[in-house]
């Protein structure tokens, strides 16, 4: 499982119900990557995962985004934690 902090009014860039001009939300990208690429190697998914991030404006490590890869490649479930900050 993962865990992230967002600022209340970055939350929207991760959702997938998000009204916003961001591109497609992390949540809506992940579960595609996650559909097209179950089974490959994490190395294989580790630079879409990147770049679906980079477009949500979401700023994932490298950590995270392994941890994300490894499940989508071992076709395990993903939780991720996310603790929304300020106002």
């Amino acid at each position: 499982m993962g865990q992230i902090s967002v600022n209340r009014q970055h939350l929207n860039r991760l959702l997938a119900d998000s009204a916003a001009g961001h591109g497609v939300p992390y949540q809506q990208a992940f579960a595609e990557i996650a559909a097209s690429h179950r089974g490959r190697p994490p190395h294989e998914i580790l630079p879409v995962l990147k770049d679906a991030a980079d477009r949500a404006l979401l700023g994932f490590t490298w950590s995270d985004l392994r941890e994300q890869a490894e499940a989508i490649s071992a076709g395990r479930p993903y939780t991720l934690r996310v603790t929304v900050t300020g106002r």
